[in-house]
């Protein structure tokens, strides 16, 4: 069994491809698992898709002809070369994707590092797949522990104090564009997770807020939550909304753009709309006084507060670094359990088949052999005791894979002999939200 991920960000794609890899559907989601798990050398998935990223999170038998086929599966649904995401995409074996995987999950890959969004939504992708069928106890286990991870970091430093998110930058775009957003008027479009966050961020600078939805309903149900200066109208008013005032925070689900250049009328004022979705809810705008920005035109600000985080972030890592280690020493051990379980079972089988010819030959009376039982079990207990210890002990060096793997090697235990013992340690239950 090996851990592979194949990663597309804000790194390596631009926001065209990545809107190409979106996963906007539940059922997309569930159909492209679907293709991937049914691969013979692929045997768990779970897809994060975000506005900056897209993560294929893999455990499989082995690698390249894994890799090959999701890369297949991609270029099927996206319409982009297989070649083309090869050379995009940044590609982890093992040790490499789990500390990836960490890294992701505690923010320090994100966009903008420390944003605190990226925990939920990977929870809310991993139970997708749990529930689905699509992910099992390899997984899992290595979910738990990014998890368990992401909290350490949070808990031992300041990389997430003050919150910021993809959401917030936006806000604060706006307010360094216009100087103040005293009572300036501004429409949030959508009402999921980061349009909400937009919404809390420009009314904590002194803004209008006016939530407008697909569903009039859920506009209105998240501008009575949000409280004061705040206010939802029908979809239908998306076009003379956009139109009237300064300012427009758009974070849908959408699959295609739902503000397009044939609703934008001639203005004399400026306006500042921030796309926050991928894919991307607003076209490009034909009026010059119309400055829209996407995720990515955010780098300004994100390079503050990456410098801002920068010492952070470096003890973060090191915190990523040795649950890494941990959770590869933990696989280790889950492995020589059952290696020396299988190491005294072949001792034993060994034993009693020799005691049965004994007795068949009559070198031994029948009558005495539960004796003879004991006194030989005793002996290999005695026997391999010093073996056990060391082979427990031998977790702790770096050549401990090498050693573990000869064992199996010079006694002819294959995968398939070893009970898998992380049910004892690993249950295969829901991440709580």
């Amino acid at each position: 069994m090996q851990y592979m991920t194949l990663s597309f960000t804000h790194k390596n794609t631009d926001i065209k491809t990545r809107e190409k890899l979106s996963f906007s559907s539940e059922d997309k989601f569930f159909n492209v698992l679907k293709m991937i798990t049914n691969h013979e050398n692929i045997n768990e998935a779970v897809i994060l898709s975000t506005c900056n990223r897209v993560e294929v999170i893999t455990s499989v038998k082995e690698c390249k002809e894994s890799l090959s086929f999701i890369l297949s599966v991609l270029s099927h649904i996206s319409g982009i070369s297989k070649e083309e995401l090869e050379n995009r995409a940044d590609i982890y074996e093992n040790i490499g994707a789990i500390h990836h995987l960490f890294a992701v999950c505690s923010s320090l890959d994100s966009l903008v590092i420390g944003e605190t969004q990226i925990v939920g939504q990977l929870k809310s992708t991993f139970n997708f797949s749990l529930k689905n069928g699509f992910c099992g106890t390899k997984l899992n286990r290595a979910m738990q522990q990014c998890f368990k991870c992401a909290a350490a970091i949070r808990s031992s430093t300041d990389i997430s104090k003050n919150p910021v998110s993809v959401s917030s930058v936006a806000v604060t775009k706006a307010k360094d564009l216009l100087k103040s957003l005293d009572g300036v008027n501004a429409v949030v479009v959508g009402a999921g997770e980061m349009s909400e966050l937009a919404a809390k961020h420009l009314l904590s600078s002194n803004a209008n807020v006016i939530i407008i939805n697909r569903s009039y309903e859920n506009a209105l149900t998240l501008a009575k939550k949000l409280g004061k200066n705040s206010s939802a109208e029908p979809f239908s008013n998306l076009r003379e909304a956009i139109n009237k005032y300064p300012l427009v925070f758009s974070a849908t689900g959408a699959e295609h753009t739902i503000i397009t250049n044939e609703m934008v009328e001639a203005r004399v004022f400026e306006r500042y709309w921030f796309d926050i979705a991928v894919p991307r809810d607003i076209e490009p705008c034909r009026f010059e006084n119309v400055h829209v920005y996407a995720v990515d035109d955010l780098e300004e600000i994100v390079a503050k507060n990456l410098a801002l985080r920068e010492e952070q972030a470096k003890i973060a890592y090191s915190i990523v670094r040795q649950m890494t280690d941990d959770f590869f020493k933990k696989l280790q051990a889950l492995a020589v359990d059952p290696i020396i379980k299988e190491i005294r079972d072949q001792a034993k089988q060994s034993a009693l088949n020799e005691i049965d010819k004994a007795v068949k030959k009559g070198y031994i009376q029948s009558d005495m052999r539960e004796s003879v039982e004991r006194i030989v079990h005793q002996s290999f207990n005695a026997f391999l005791h010093k073996p056990t210890i060391n082979l427990k002990n031998v977790l702790e060096l770096d050549e401990s894979d090498k050693i573990v793997q000869s064992l199996q090697y010079f006694f002819d235990i294959k995968e398939e002999q070893l009970k898998d013992m992380s049910a004892i340690k690993f249950k295969n239950s829901e991440i709580d939200e």
